[in-house]
């Protein structure tokens, strides 16, 4: 049931056996992570994502939000996708496929009762959908995983099909913009807010703090280096995912312009009326970041949060890999992913970290000669042993 129609008896109560009525004030975005944004706990977040991916998933979680309303189909059954799963597993109820028309209905700051599957206002039903629970999304991902051969297939034909139009562009010579930041053999780190990148960032910190690499964040990657300390020397990107506060942190502000004109997040960048450049170039603003790297001369180029899968692409909405096949064959061994980067650091012993041993145990020692009651005896003995002497020669 899809309406909005009054009724005459009050909200019906829960009867036991059935989830808990939930109560919130109702945020409302169709894009889902310009909610994020903005959600504060304990509210309801009205989004329509089909496909829910697995980091738009992770923020709703980590907003703290008392439910999920989707308008869509969290998951359509094309490819196991990871959203709905994370949901779930935080105890958050996920309504499911309500409607594309709550969206208009329901207003931004309206206090919403969610009822099992009925999501209601005051008095009113406004509409009903699907009550996900963890059992049907994890038997919905075993019956996508069947059928993702047909979704890959799919996925291959479309990514030929781009090599073959992109491939001559990919490799011509890139014209760079004037850039403030020194690249020229350093290293360079380039985030981009995809899996993992919170855990990858935090594992980086000693490299970062060693190597200091030129910091590159992929739009909303400026905001994740700043979330753990440190300021991007470039953004680059379209700027739709970016706040407003992170803009006069980087010394560079590069946006992505493809071959043929086309510029998305521009009106925003002059709306701002931040000073920036544009970079020309095809495939993806991830893509884009490290080719900017390398073109500049990185001596090697660690990837955060970057799409690697098939199962990353289709999350972002994306129908194939060209331009990022491409752009690896192109960066070739200088493009490491950042995983690796961390295991290597942790298992390597830092010159430093020597030196600071043997200080420390030298300090050891010598705090263990002062205390000692032997070695304070030790002393006495030879102290004394060389009066004897001196008394003896001088007399």
């Amino acid at each position: 049931m899809r309406r909005r129609g009054r009724v005459d008896a009050l909200i019906p109560e829960a009867t036991p056996g059935e989830v808990d009525p939930v109560v919130g004030t109702a945020r409302v975005d169709r894009r889902t992570k310009d909610l994020i944004k903005r959600l504060d706990g304990g509210e309801v977040a009205v989004i329509d994502h089909e496909d829910l991916d697995r980091v738009a998933a992770d923020g709703l979680v980590e907003a703290r939000v008392a439910a999920v309303v989707n308008a869509a189909p969290s998951i359509s059954g094309r490819y196991p996708n990871l959203g709905p799963i994370r949901i779930v597993e935080a105890g958050i109820p996920l309504v499911d496929d309500v409607g594309s028309d709550l969206l208009d209905r329901v207003r931004e700051g309206e206090s919403l009762r969610i009822v099992g599957a009925e999501i209601w206002s005051g008095d009113e039903l406004l509409a009903s959908g699907r009550l996900r629970d963890r059992v049907e999304v994890e038997a919905a991902m075993e019956s996508a995983r069947a059928s993702i051969g047909i979704e890959l297939e799919r996925f291959a034909e479309n990514t030929l099909e781009y090599v073959r139009k992109e491939a001559r562009i990919t490799f011509e010579p890139l014209v760079l913009p004037p850039l403030r930041t020194e690249i020229k053999g350093r290293h360079a780190l380039v985030v981009v807010r995809g899996y993992d990148y919170r855990s990858d960032l935090v594992a980086l910190k000693p490299y970062i703090k060693e190597y200091r690499p030129v910091l590159i964040g992929v739009d909303g990657g400026a905001d994740a280096l700043l979330e753990i300390g440190v300021k991007p020397d470039i953004i680059i990107g379209d700027f739709d995912s970016v706040s407003e506060s992170a803009l006069g942190t980087a010394r560079d502000l590069v946006h992505h312009v493809h071959p043929d004109g086309r510029g998305p997040g521009r009106e925003q960048l002059l709306e701002w009326g931040v000073a920036y450049e544009e970079f020309v170039a095809e495939g993806t603003s991830e893509d884009v970041a490290m080719l900017l790297a390398w073109d500049a001369g990185a001596s090697l180029i660690v990837a955060v949060g970057t799409h690697a899968t098939m199962v990353e692409f289709l999350d972002k909405g994306r129908k194939g890999m060209a331009s990022t096949f491409l752009t690896r064959l192109r960066l070739g061994p200088v493009l490491v992913d950042a995983k690796g980067v961390s295991r290597l650091y942790e298992g390597r012993v830092r010159r430093l970290d020597v030196v600071l041993l043997v200080a420390a145990a030298l300090v050891t020692i010598l705090v263990v000669a002062i205390v000692a009651r032997p070695i304070h005896t030790l002393f006495d003995a030879v102290r004394v042993t060389f009066e004897d002497l001196w008394y003896s020669i001088t007399h």
